[in-house]
């Protein structure tokens, strides 16, 4: 095995950098000056793409914001309300009944059935299952003196985890929004 000495290393190194600058030597400066023009319109064209796609994406941002406001002002149907209520929430989905003893175990049903369903879910069925989610929140709120600590403090992690679960389809959608424009 060859030893390599710190000098020989540096001599190596000193014989790359001069092979690069004679062969820097081999071209005129309008040829470099050519080179250098080239490579700033390659730059140039790779920045146009990268702004029309990023334009393209944020136009599809923008649209699929739009398309979603305009989901949520259509009111909710009353009847697929209650069906999806009864659906979600079980021998639950009297909400306004709902007592500190028994609010908890909604919680635990309403994300139950969404872990189970969400992956077929349409935004509109979100939509459904936020109401209801809303709708326990304010039971929650009024009769949050009388729940227990401990139910509370679980009915939290069921409130984050549910968050969780329809942010991630938000994103997830708008995701595939801008998506289509990169295809």
């Amino acid at each position: 095995m060859t030893r390599l000495s710190l000098s020989s290393v540096a001599g190596m190194a000193l014989f790359a950098v001069g092979a690069s600058l004679l062969s820097a030597c081999d071209t005129t400066p309008r040829e470099r000056q050519e080179i250098v023009r080239d490579e700033a319109r390659k730059l140039d064209t790779l920045a146009d793409r990268a702004a029309d796609r990023l334009r393209n994406a944020g136009r599809r941002a923008a649209r699929f914001d739009s398309v979603s406001r305009a989901r949520n002002r259509q009111p909710l149907d009353n009847a697929a309300s209650a069906a999806f209520t009864q659906q979600l929430l079980g021998t639950y989905s009297d909400i306004e009944a709902l007592t500190p003893a028994t609010i908890e175990p909604a919680y635990v049903q309403l994300l139950r059935q969404t872990r189970a369903q969400r992956k077929q879910w349409t935004q509109r069925d979100w939509d459904y299952a936020s109401s209801i989610y809303k709708r326990l929140n304010e039971r929650l709120k009024a009769i949050r003196l009388d729940v227990k600590g401990r139910d509370e403090l679980r009915i939290r992690a069921l409130q984050a985890e549910f968050t969780t679960h329809e942010t991630s389809r938000d994103v997830k959608d708008l995701g595939e929004a801008v998506k289509a424009v990169q295809e």
